[in-house]
């Protein structure tokens, strides 16, 4: 094997016999992509440009949606390439950058679901301390925290895996996820660690203090009038609908995704493809519809397009 990286190349391995449907595959992936753009845009901007959905709640979802936007980005333009072409190769820095960026946007997205499980709470639990504790600095502070704290982690595993010796360059996925692994010659005990610790910090930790903080808003809801109620259901459920469709992704990856079982190709891409297809969509569908706020702002944007489509 070539040691210098700048010649290094993977194969990626993943993907089914496709010479017949490459261009309908290409077309379909295609259009996913930009709808998840599109659908995920439209809710940012939305919250962007109404001074009513400023709080903390809504600048959060923007943030999510937006991690949406780039968590695909990270692997669509790659993967559309890879479906008109021949061979199915990317550089092992290109790939390295994509297991970083893939997976520090992901930790991301359990710690933007911590914060905003952390405001509900403040929000039922608390309002009277509401506007003291959650200040523009606090929400500065928070996204911050959520995007630089993933990719610290991230990053020692990358550097480490960029420094380990390969002894394969063959990779059984659509893109470079934690199956890059395999192709090191020696399973380092240092990379196995820091990925105990990434899985610790940026899963179960967020993941126990998410439902932690439910609990809580659950009990007090529960005790309370039934408006208070009523504000907890609209407000927490699309939060832990997002969460558990991220959360069952998750699981996939982590176990599933490192073991070199003998799956069909065609059930190892519709698999692995979930992570970056459905979740995506997923997540300005449930805050769209969801939202109070946010579905009647979408409702009167969609009103006036209709108006300009038969004006024309």
């Amino acid at each position: 094997m070539d040691d210098d990286l700048n010649v290094t190349h993977i194969k990626l391995g993943g993907f089914v016999e496709m010479d017949k449907y490459r261009y309908l595959y290409f077309l379909t992936l295609f259009a996913v992509y930009i709808l998840i753009i599109c659908s995920n845009s439209t809710i940012v901007f939305l919250i962007c440009i109404h001074k009513n959905l400023h709080g903390p709640m809504y600048v959060f979802i923007a943030a999510l949606l937006l991690n949406c936007v780039l968590y695909s980005t990270v692997v669509y333009p790659k993967l559309l390439t890879d479906f008109l072409s021949k061979e199915q190769i990317i550089s092992y820095p290109a790939c390295l950058f994509q297991f970083f960026a893939f997976y520090s946007l992901g930790g991301s997205e359990f710690l933007l679901l911590s914060a905003m499980a952390y405001d509900r709470y403040v929000s039922i639990c608390k309002p009277l301390q509401y506007p003291a504790i959650m200040t523009k600095n606090a929400v500065t502070a928070f996204l911050v925290l959520c995007w630089i704290v993933p990719a610290s982690h991230v990053a020692v595993q990358t550097i480490l895996s960029a420094k380990a010796k390969l002894c394969d360059l063959n990779l059984n996925s659509v893109f470079c996820n934690n199956a890059i692994y395999r192709l090191q010659c020696v399973e380092s005990r240092i990379i196995r660690i820091f990925g105990v610790v990434s899985l610790l910090d940026l899963v179960i930790l967020p993941l126990l203090f998410i439902v932690f903080t439910y609990a809580r808003i659950l009990v007090i809801s529960y005790r309370s009038c039934k408006e208070v109620r009523k504000k907890a259901a609209e407000t927490c459920l699309p939060h832990l609908l997002v969460l558990i469709s991220f959360s069952f992704l998750t699981v996939y990856d982590v176990s599933v995704a490192r073991v070199d079982a003998d799956f069909p190709k065609t059930a190892r891409l519709i698999m692995t493809l979930q992570i970056v297809l459905y979740h995506p969509l997923f997540n300005p569908f449930i805050y769209g519809l969801k939202m109070k706020e946010i579905f009647q702002r979408l409702k009167i944007l969609l009103c006036k397009v209709q108006t300009i489509k038969t004006d024309i």
